[in-house]
Formats: C-alpha cells, sequence, structure tokens
C-alpha cells in the first residue's frame, strides 16, 4: 500500500504532513512511502534526508496521486487536487469539514474515502491522534510571542537604574488548548495573566498555570457542549458577556483570544467601542480570525490599527512553527492511520468510535451525520 504526501499549495504553508519520524512507524508495519520533491523544506526536510530514509521522492503531484493509496495532506484539498486523487484513494487531511462542507461533496463525488482531523473524537484512545490539540497549543504559544513583538510594553517586570517597570498584563480569552498554552506562556515571559472562559470547569486549570479565571455574572451552565468544547450561546447572551467582559479587556496591555465554537461563526467577544477604549499600544491577537474573530475590527491574515490599538488576525500561526508542527501533526496522521490498517490494507471498523468519528465520505457518499446536514442531506 503505497502513502503519500504532497506539497502544501496554500500559501504560507510551511508544514508537510510527513516527516521521517513518523515515516518510521509506518514502514514498519510494511507501508511504502511516497512525497511529492520540496514537500518538506519550509519544515526543515530536504529531499536528500527523505531518500535516505528510503521514502520516494516524485517531482509532479499529480503523479504521486494518480498512484496513492492514502494521501496525507496538511489543509483540505483544493478543487484541483481533487481532480488528481485517484478514485478508492484514502485521504487523512484536516478538511474543515463543518465550515466548508462543500470540500466533502467534492471528496464524495470523486470516490475519495476520506478522514477529517477535526473530527476525532476527543476520547483518550484518540489523543496520540488529536490534532487539533497538537496545532492549537502551537499557536496558543505563538501568539503570546506575536503579542510580545508588537506590544508598546514589555510582558516582565524588570528593574533598571531608571526604576521598575511593572510587568503587562494580559488578558487570555477561550481556556481550551491554545488558550491555555497562550496563558502559560506569558507566565513564563513574567506577565500578569488573567483568563476567562464561559465554562465554569476550566477554572482550576487557569489557576493551575498562574493565571487569574476572570468570573463574570453570566448563567453558563449550559455553556460546555460535547467533547468539552463550548456551545454556541444567544445573542441576548453575548451581548451581556461583551459588556462585562469589555471591562477586563480595557484593563489590558494585551488580548489573546481563542474563544471558537465548532462549525460556528467565532463568538463576537470585543465590539469597536471596547477597542477604542483600550490603552494605546495594546494588542489583540485574535485566533478566531478564519472563523469571523472574536473581535468586530478584525481582519483575517491582516493588521489593523484602530485608536492606537493593534488587532492581529493570523489564521495559520502553527505554520510559523513548521518543523515542531509538523512533527507532532505527522505522529497524528501516522497513529490514525495504523488506527485504520490491518494486514497491510486499510480496514474501516465503522462500529469502532474513532474510525466512526473522523469519517467524512466513503463510496460515493458524504457519511458523517453532522456534515450532511450542514449540505442539507438529512
Amino acid at each position: 500500500m503505497l502513502v503519500v504526501a504532497p506539497k502544501e499549495t496554500v500559501p504560507g504553508e510551511s508544514r508537510v504532513a510527513l516527516v521521517p519520524d513518523a515515516a518510521r512507524a509506518l514502514k514498519k508495519a510494511g507501508l511504502e512511502l511516497a512525497v511529492q520533491a520540496g514537500a518538506g523544506y519550509g519544515a526543515g526536510v530536504d529531499d536528500a534526508t527523505y531518500e535516505r530514509e528510503q521514502i520516494g521522492v516524485v517531482a509532479d503531484a499529480a503523479a504521486l496521486f494518480g498512484k496513492a493509496d492514502v494521501v496525507l495532506k496538511v489543509q483540505p484539498p483544493s478543487d484541483a487536487e481533487i481532480a488528481t486523487l485517484r478514485r478508492g484513494s484514502v485521504l487523512l487531511s484536516f478538511l474543515r469539514p463543518l465550515d466548508e462542507p462543500q470540500i466533502a461533496a467534492r471528496l464524495a463525488q470523486a470516490g475519495v474515502t476520506s478522514f477529517a482531523l477535526e473530527l476525532v473524537p476527543r476520547i483518550t484512545r484518540a489523543q496520540a491522534m488529536d490534532a487539533l490539540s497538537s496545532q492549537a497549543s502551537l499557536a496558543g504559544y505563538r501568539a503570546v510571542l506575536l503579542a510580545g513583538a508588537t506590544a508598546a510594553k514589555i510582558l516582565p517586570m524588570m528593574t533598571t537604574a531608571a526604576g521598575t517597570i511593572a510587568a503587562a498584563r494580559v488578558l487570555v480569552i477561550g481556556a481550551g488548548v491554545a488558550g491555555l498554552q497562550a496563558i502559560a506562556t506569558a507566565r513564563r515571559l513574567g506577565a500578569v495573566v488573567e483568563a476567562y472562559d464561559t465554562r465554569p470547569a476550566v477554572k482550576e486549570q487557569i489557576e493551575s498555570l498562574g493565571g487569574r479565571f476572570v468570573e463574570l455574572a453570566l448563567d453558563t451552565k449550559d455553556a460546555e457542549g460535547a467533547g468539552g468544547y463550548a456551545k454556541a450561546q444567544s445573542e441576548e447572551f453575548l451581548a451581556k458577556q461583551r459588556e462585562l467582559l469589555g471591562a477586563r479587556v480595557k484593563l489590558a496591555d494585551a488580548v489573546i483570544s481563542t474563544a471558537a465554537v465548532p462549525g460556528a461563526r467565532a463568538p463576537l467577544l470585543i465590539d469597536a467601542e471596547t477597542v477604542a477604549g483600550m490603552k494605546p499600544g495594546s494588542v489583540i491577537v485574535d485566533l478566531a480570525a478564519a472563523t469571523g474573530g472574536n473581535c468586530a475590527l478584525t481582519k483575517v491574515d491582516e493588521t489593523v490599527v484602530a485608536h492606537g490599538v493593534t488587532i492581529l488576525g493570523p489564521s495559520n500561526l502553527p505554520s510559523g512553527a513548521a518543523v515542531d508542527a509538523s512533527r507532532v501533526y505527522a505522529r497524528n496522521l501516522a497513529t490514525l492511520l495504523l488506527h485504520l490498517v490491518k494486514d497491510g490494507a486499510i480496514t474501516l471498523d465503522l462500529e469502532d468510535e474513532i474510525t466512526k468519528g473522523a469519517l467524512v465520505t466513503q463510496d460515493g457518499q458524504v457519511v458523517h451525520p453532522a456534515v450532511r446536514a450542514k449540505l442539507g442531506l438529512g
């Protein structure tokens, strides 16, 4: 069975879905491996390194896809890539199935069996396959570095001959994987950190990392959904939340915003009026930019300056740490693939929670219930 990884075509994407470390586990299982020439350069792996590991290097992506049994990718495939995938092949990748379900529809039409890394269930058995968490952790780390490099104030307290500089105040909104890593990173860099999340259950996690949990006078007993994710709330709830949270935002030198709801627009938590009340020189790093943003003024992959406040909307921070991001992502993929392989071939056990949970298309159909609902298929 031939497993391949192409060079990613999305602008700015430096990660690769197969690195030698993960490849060794796949080779041990008897799988044949190949990559597209140049696929690993952005992640610190040159073609010669792949060849030394007995991984084939193919110049043309179409030729690679044409003979592949399994394709490993980082970004969802483009229409051009889907057109070159071999009917009957298997794709493992981020697919944005709840945000862009039309990709799933095109994969089904092309006869490709696909698994979305976003849909791997968050259960103990699947922790080593949880690519959302591995990449979010890196995003949270880099968000703090970005905030520290952009804000007009330094993060740590510093004693100088001219007096003591107070530590910066950092507010982290959303205490999922990215938010928790942001808290830990900001604390390591010496900032005073507080964090807010609609889920009261994360208070202990925030405090264990040295952050202060921000409590707002809101009814949040129904704030947590399946898999530990935050649930979408009513506009009335969000309006009250923006009003109460705004007071904390205005005190911050840096805000790291990570709040997201799977398959829905990111909740709007910081309005333009709140930005106008922030200190000049402060910064917002909005990690929810790709799904609409937590800040009303966020523009995806752009820098906006309003009232002296810099608002950053990066959509792909893990790519900026492509060496480590690729290493952990490739391990996530390899673990999932080996879960699906029996005796050198893909064998789908649809009674298995992991297989069923991540499977999006099969036999020319979109089979995942949530994705079908997004497409109006019932």
